[in-house]
This record gives structure tokens, C-alpha cells and sequence, in this order.
């Protein structure tokens, strides 16, 4: 079969050679490719199935991406010592896959279909998820699979004003700009980026460039593509009665398009009322006919979209009557939860999420196992919660969805930008968005609600971020741009990004783009709709709190910074950690030490911290040169004392300094036991030279200055 045919092919992309082969691993799926990357090697499969599934109204399109820990030499860190349940970075790049891929197959196409990537090897310097991306798309289209136009994946970065083509980690580390974007030859497919504050002009720039590489990539798949002379599977398409779709258009479409509009309206009863119309049609045809049944109910669809494309496009007018840069009334409240550290209530039109943000301590921060570094600490964590009852239905709870992990991230990196650095603000951070009512975009409430929430709870963030939701609609040259789209905008649009942002630049942006043709001057004027429909959403938020509160919670740890020699860390843990076992035993505080000597206590009671602060001290503290101190005889010697000046440090009393006389037995002059007054005359490394005789001088020279 042509799948078979031996083919290993490279081309440069970013400075590298990026390497596709196939044709000698898993030659039983319909398409595979080894896909290389400086280091990095990923195993990339695709399988669709020869028979149909019936009944379905969707196209069945699994995705699974697995990096296993032996591709970087390691072995697990978890208890089993096996890889478990995909990471968030596996299900992310799961998401970074399906986008771009399944809006490419035919409409109709119901045939299961799987792809799996498995990362096998990694340098540690290239990310596996783009090259994962444009390995996808090589096994889908080396292979008789329909999947006829090629796509690929590109990240960009940008450092000191330069753009940089698919960075290393080293090089996002620097970066003002992590843009990931998915293309046609045509078009750009999708878009996911984070950036600190990035003007929507650069942003602009950066996606013509990704686009510019994708171009050359998708035409280099082609060109193996003839190589391997592939021939697809042959599919077509089943068309829908004419007569009946004609008739449904004839009869329903004044009914219909009553029906669709939301003016001062609900979405429930909006839905419902759908939902009715939508049976009232279908019944209209004899009940013996199934068929005819079925295909009313897929004509009913089809006009709905047809209405939704002529209204907006034709009449220039939105299902609810709102003008295209229109945002939704917003309502805010803060701190209306008594007892959690900061909280918010953002409702938007009919999106609504209760925010909550927790402060803790740096061990309560997330350790992942992590392909690049081996284990992370994530200091700031965003979990998004989906309850069935947002939408009005029951439903079962379970795991996080895929879905609900993607709109977390999303929401986590527009936030991230504008959070103090940890040696400003010591706290682990975790916000819990929990969306109550659904209609249009609940990540870009949850980045408001977020935002106020951490302003609540006194973090001290560097400027505030909102979101908007953004569609667009395109017939040719016509197009209409949408500024907070609700769920149909969503449904029936050609493309729909979210963009978070301060009022200095953009911070995430999150795009799905349906259909070609979408120009730079669009996007441009998309982001310039977008820029302003976030300073009218910042100015309503600033109503409700203006700057993050100077105090944090009550109920929140108070934590306290200090800093000791790191040759003094092992007297503070003591041997086998007896030491700062004790004191968070006796003062009930938490404890951390970093390897550079900074202690973070955390403690929710001001005496607690202070003891522990004193413990510390005590078994930290040193000598200063010029310092007095009431010490302890705690040995005597034939050439001096050692005192005893702070709990377990001694320091030299040498005989020549016991007193102004010449001293010959030290026993004459001090016991031990004895409490005296010594003066810290010198410190050579960890020895401490002490002085009586400089007290006793510097009194008598007091008393003589007295008496004169």
C-alpha cells in the first residue's frame, strides 16, 4: 500500500532542520510519522476507521498526546513509577491538535478517527506540542485518509524587539511573546499566545510571520505527498432532499427568524422556544417517513445558520438588537464572601462566575512532573468548573473536562503577566472560577472575576486585566466583526477569539478561525474592537474596586521574610530536622527555607511568628565587631575563657584581656558560670575574640569624665 512506501524528508525551519519519516514505524496504522526536531522525536498516528458510525451528528475525532518520561531519561516521579492520567500539558496540546485538524474534514464525515502522539525522545530545548501539531497533519495526509489540505504549527517569540521562529525554552524564558499558531496554506486555522502586555500591532506582525512558515511547511507536505503518490479513500457526502430542504425554507423561515430573535429575551426561553419550533416541523411530515423526519430536523439547522449569516451580513444586525462593538451590562462585587481571603461576582449579560482567590504557603504550591525540568513548582494555579446547571441541565459530575482545563489555562495565562514576583509577595496562589450562568464566553468572565478577586484579597498585581470574546462573520469581501459574542455568534460565525489584556497591551489570545481570506487589516481591526471593548470592561471593573486592597485577609497566613547565612541553614533544621520540627511544634507556624537562606514563616498569629522569628535569630545570630554582650563563662583554659554570648556561641576571652592588669591564672579573676560584660573586638572566620578589659577601661574612663 502506498502508506508503506519508505520516505524520509527534511526542510529548515527556525535555524533547524525539522525531519519527517515514514514508512518504518507502526506501518499497520493508516498513516504514521517519526518527526523530528533538533533532539526532540515524537511517534505520530493516525487511524480512521473503514465503516461509518450511525446515528451520529458529529465527526467522532479522538486525540491523544503522551510524553513519556524516558524520552528525557527519567524515570516518573510519582509513587507507581509509571506515566497515569495526562498532565494539563498532554490534555493542552490534545486541544493545540483537535482545533486546527477536525474543522478540515468533510462535513458528514462519520467515520472514527484517532490520533495519537507520543513524545519518544526530547533535548530539553524544543517544545514537542508544535512539532506534535505539524506531525499530525503529515500522518493524516501521507496517508489515504480524506484529509486533503495539509496544515502545520509554528510558535514565534519575541526578544529585544526581534522575532524568534519556534524559540527554545531558554529563549520563551526571555520572551515578551509565546504565540502558537496553526495554518493552511490559505489561512491561519488557530491562534493560542500569552504575552506581557504586547501591542495588538506586534501581534499582527507575529501571525503574519507564523503564517509566512506555516505556507512553506503545508507546500513541503504537499510535495511529499506526491512522492509518496498517495490516493485517498474515496467519500462522499450525503445531500439532504432538495425539495424538502425548499419546502422547510418556503414555509418555516418567517416563523424561524421570529423565533431567533433574542431582543429583551432570555436564553432559555429563547432556546425553548427553538426547540419547539424545531418540532413543530419536523412533525410536519407524516410520521411513516422517517427519512423525511430526519431531514426536516437537519434542514431546520441548515436555515438557522442561513438566517443568523442574513441578518448579520444583510440586515447588519445581531440576534439580540445589540450593536456589533456592544458589550453586555456588567455587573461586579467584591469581597461579598466572608470568610474566604478575596472573591468576586462578575456577571456579564448571561455569563456569571463566582471567583474566589486563596492565599497559601510555597508548600502549598503544585509539583508536576515536567519533560524539560524534571519536576516544577507551580506557584500560581487557575481551576475553571463547568457545572451542568450553568446551561439549565442535569448532568453527571466527574473528572475535569478537557474543555474545562483548556478555558483554566487560558485564563491562568492572562492573569500571569500581571502578578507580583514571588520575592514581592511570598504566597502560593490559587484562584477557583465556578461559572453559575452560561451564555458567551465564561473564560473571559472568569479572567474579570479573577482579577477582582485577587485585587480582594490584597495581592498587589501590577495592573488590572479584563476579556472580551470576538467574532466574525465573512461572505466574501463583506464581514461583520463582533465584539462579546453570545452561544450562537459562537456557533454560527467563522471565527471566534478571546483577548485578555490591560490597557497597556495584550496578555493571552485565544483564536479559532473557520474560513479563509481573513487578512492582516481584519485581524488588525479585530484587535483594535477588541482593545476597546477591554478599556470599557476595565473602567466598570475599576467602579467596583480601584487599586487591590493595602491589607490581606484576616483569615489569610500572614507570611514574614528573613534572611540568614546559608552556612547557618543545618542550625536552624537541625540533625534529621529536630531543630525546626520544634519550633513549628512550639509557635505553630510554618516554615520554609530556600537554599540561599531566605526563611518564609507563615503563621495566622502575630506572637506565633514573632517567636519563631526569636527562635531563629537565636540560633542564627553573630557576633559584631564593637558589639557588647552579657555572656557566660562556660570554660575556663590556661590562656583564657570561652564565653558563652548567645545561646551556643562561645567566643575567645584571651588572658591579656580578662583585665587592665596583667592577669597569670584566670581562675583569680573569673569562675565558671559567671555572668560578665565582653565586647567583640574581632572575628576571624568562626572565631570570636573577646574583650573584658575594653568594658572595664571604657567604664572608668566614663567615671572620670563624671567627675570632672
Amino acid at each position: 500500500m502506498n502508506r508503506k512506501k519508505y520516505l524520509k524528508e527534511s526542510i529548515k525551519v527556525g535555524g533547524r532542520d525539522l525531519t519527517v519519516e515514514t514508512g518504518k514505524v507502526a506501518k499497520q496504522a493508516d498513516g504514521s510519522v517519526i518527526i523530528q526536531y533538533g533532539d526532540t522525536m515524537l511517534l505520530v498516528t493516525a487511524v480512521s476507521n473503514k465503516t461509518a458510525k450511525e446515528g451520529l451528528d458529529f465527526f467522532p475525532l479522538t486525540v491523544e498526546y503522551r510524553e513519556s518520561s524516558y524520552a528525557a531519561g527519567r524515570i516518573p516521579g510519582n509513587y507507581f513509577r509509571r506515566e497515569g492520567r495526562p498532565s494539563e500539558k498532554e490534555v493542552l496540546t490534545c486541544r493545540l491538535i483537535d482545533r486546527p485538524v477536525r474543522p478540515l474534514f468533510a462535513e458528514g464525515y462519520r467515520f472514527e478517527t484517532q490520533i495519537v502522539g507520543s513524545v519518544i525522545s526530547s533535548d530539553g530545548e524544543n517544545d514537542p506540542d508544535v512539532i506534535a501539531l505539524t506531525g499530525a497533519s503529515c500522518a493524516l495526509y501521507l496517508s489515504d485518509i480524506p484529509f486533503h489540505n495539509p496544515i502545520a504549527g509554528i510558535r514565534i517569540g519575541l526578544i529585544d524587539g526581534k522575532y524568534i521562529i519556534n524559540p527554545t525554552y531558554d529563549q520563551r524564558r526571555e520572551s515578551q511573546l509565546n504565540l502558537v499558531v496553526a495554518g493552511t496554506e490559505e489561512a491561519i486555522c488557530m491562534v493560542e499566545c500569552e504575552a506581557l502586555e504586547v501591542a495588538e500591532s506586534i501581534m499582527v506582525e507575529a501571525l503574519m510571520l507564523a503564517h509566512k512558515e506555516i505556507k512553506r511547511l503545508c507546500l513541503w507536505q504537499t510535495e511529499l505527498g506526491k512522492a509518496l503518490e498517495i490516493t485517498k479513500r474515496e467519500f462522499s457526502v450525503m445531500e439532504l432532499d432538495k425539495h424538502i430542504v425548499a419546502d422547510v425554507e418556503k414555509t418555516w423561515t418567517d416563523k424561524l427568524r421570529a423565533a431567533l430573535d433574542s431582543t429583551g429575551r432570555e436564553k432559555i426561553e429563547v432556546y425553548a422556544g427553538l426547540d419547539a419550533l424545531k418540532k413543530e416541523v419536523i412533525e410536519s411530515y407524516p410520521e411513516d417517513d422517517p427519512g423525511a423526519r430526519a431531514t426536516a430536523g437537519k434542514a431546520f439547522g441548515k436555515l438557522k445558520e442561513k438566517i443568523f449569516r442574513e441578518d448579520m451580513l444583510g440586515n447588519r444586525r445581531r440576534p439580540d438588537g445589540r450593536r456589533f462593538s456592544e458589550i453586555r451590562p456588567i455587573t461586579c462585587e467584591v469581597g461579598w464572601l466572608p470568610r474566604v481571603h478575596g472573591s468576586s461576582l462578575f456577571t456579564r449579560g448571561e455569563t456569571q462566575a463566582i471567583v474566589t482567590t486563596t492565599l497559601g504557603t510555597k508548600m502549598d504550591g503544585q509539583f508536576m512532573d515536567d519533560l524539560e525540568k524534571g519536576t516544577i513548582d507551580r506557584r500560581f494555579m487557575l481551576h475553571y468548573n463547568f457545572p451542568p446547571y450553568s446551561v439549565g441541565e442535569a448532568g453527571r459530575f466527574g473528572g475535569t473536562s478537557r474543555r474545562e482545563t483548556g478555558h483554566g489555562n487560558l485564563a491562568r495565562r492572562a492573569i500571569e503577566a500581571v502578578l507580583p514576583d514571588e520575592s514581592e509577595f511570598p504566597y502560593t496562589l490559587r484562584i477557583v472560577s465556578d461559572i453559575t450562568e452560561s451564555n458567551g464566553s465564561s473564560s473571559m468572565a472568569s479572567v474579570c472575576g479573577g482579577i477582582l478577586s485577587l485585587m480582594d484579597a490584597g495581592v498587589p498585581i501590577k495592573r488590572p486585566v479584563a476579556g472580551v470574546a470576538m467574532g466574525l462573520v465573512m461572505e466574501g469581501k463583506q464581514y461583520a466583526i463582533l465584539s462579546d459574542i453570545a452561544g450562537a455568534e459562537d456557533h454560527y460565525g467563522d471565527m471566534d477569539f478571546k483577548v485578555t489584556g490591560t490597557s497597556e497591551g495584550i496578555t493571552a489570545l485565544q483564536m479559532d478561525i473557520k474560513v479563509g481570506g481573513i487578512n492582516a487589516m481584519i485581524l488588525q481591526e479585530a484587535l483594535e474592537q477588541a482593545r476597546k471593548g477591554r478599556l470599557h470592561i476595565l473602567d466598570i471593573m475599576q467602579k467596583a474596586i480601584e487599586t487591590p486592597r493595602e491589607d490581606i485577609s484576616p483569615y489569610a497566613p500572614r507570611i514574614i521574610t528573613m534572611k540568614i547565612h546559608p552556612d547557618k541553614i543545618r542550625d536552624v533544621i537541625g540533625k534529621g530536622g529536630s531543630v525546626i520540627r520544634s519550633i513549628t511544634e512550639e509557635t505553630g507556624a510554618k516554615i520554609d527555607i530556600d537554599d540561599d537562606g531566605t526563611i518564609l514563616i507563615a503563621t495566622h498569629d502575630g506572637d506565633a511568628a514573632q517567636a519563631a522569628i526569636n527562635r531563629i535569630k537565636a540560633l542564627t545570630a553573630e557576633a559584631e565587631i564593637g558589639e557588647t554582650y552579657l555572656g557566660t563563662v562556660s570554660r575556663i583554659v590556661d590562656f583564657g575563657a570561652f564565653v558563652e554570648i548567645m545561646p551556643g556561641l562561645d567566643g575567645l576571652l584571651h588572658i591579656s584581656e580578662i583585665a587592665e592588669h596583667r592577669v597569670k591564672e584566670v581562675r583569680d579573676e573569673l569562675q565558671e558560670g559567671q555572668q560578665i560584660m565582653v565586647k567583640c573586638i574581632g572575628k576571624e572566620g568562626n572565631k570570636i575574640k573577646l574583650s573584658r578589659k575594653a568594658i572595664l577601661m571604657e567604664e572608668k574612663a566614663k567615671a572620670k569624665g563624671g567627675e570632672e
